[in-house]
């Protein structure tokens, strides 16, 4: 992938991961048949994750104003196709309208219209998501946080979730593949409290009252490279 060339970059600024355990099976309906529910010790996990989008930018042209810096909350699953390793995304968030149109043009990834936000307040920060997109159903998120250890040493698990370097997506009948470069993760360890959680509404909702696993990152600089038809 090193000769290849990248077509958009962004950076990723204040992520937060969140993670939890699920049956397989909740989610086999949920993914094209074309790819396999990626397990770590038979177990399949469902990932929240948030951050800020900055510096957003097509390969040889400007930041386009609207689209280059925004909120963004997805949640996905891991998957396998052959030997990769990467990511599906069940939906994707953002607060900036003009970069859901784009990102989410001809059905290509499912992003969604959402009013967001991220603030501190007494020390800690406060992150809100509300889906506003018309016709979808109105998910929700609020929690805050605040990281409280050093960088750690990503442990078996942590580097199986979070090292990800390609997603995938069936905007019809055809299975497309991102690859996407950055730098290992660098987490930290948070604590926090989930107010409100009614992501990924389809999955049971004992779901949303179970703790996640969770991490800190600053952020990362990232290279996303041209879809890649799968055979």
């Amino acid at each position: 992938m090193a000769k290849r060339t990248w077509i958009m970059k962004q950076e990723w600024k204040n992520v937060v991961f969140l993670h939890w355990p699920v049956k397989e099976e909740w989610l086999r309906r949920l993914v094209p048949n074309e790819l396999e529910i990626d397990l770590y010790d038979n177990q399949a996990w469902v990932g929240v994750v948030f951050f800020q989008a900055e510096a957003t930018r097509l390969r040889l042209l400007p930041h386009v104003p609207g689209t280059s810096s925004f909120l963004e909350l997805n949640v996905r699953t891991y998957v396998k196709h052959g030997k990769k390793q990467g990511v599906y995304f069940f939906s994707l968030d953002a607060d900036s309208r003009l970069a859901v149109s784009a990102a989410s043009m001809g059905g290509f990834l499912p992003y969604r219209h959402a009013d967001m936000s991220n603030t501190i307040k007494s020390g800690q920060c406060e992150f809100f998501s509300r889906r506003i997109e018309f016709g979808q159903y109105p998910e929700s998120f609020k929690m805050t946080y605040k990281p409280i250890s050093k960088l750690i040493t990503s442990n078996r698990l942590e580097q199986w979730l979070t090292e990800r370097y390609c997603l995938w997506t069936k905007p019809g009948e055809q299975l497309y593949r991102v690859d996407i470069a950055h730098s290992p993760w660098l987490l930290q360890y948070l604590e926090g409290e989930i107010f409100r959680n009614t992501m990924a509404s389809y999955l049971p909702i004992s779901l949303h009252r179970q703790l996640p696993i969770a991490h800190y990152s600053m952020g990362q600089k990232v290279r996303f490279f041209a879809p890649v038809k799968e055979a």
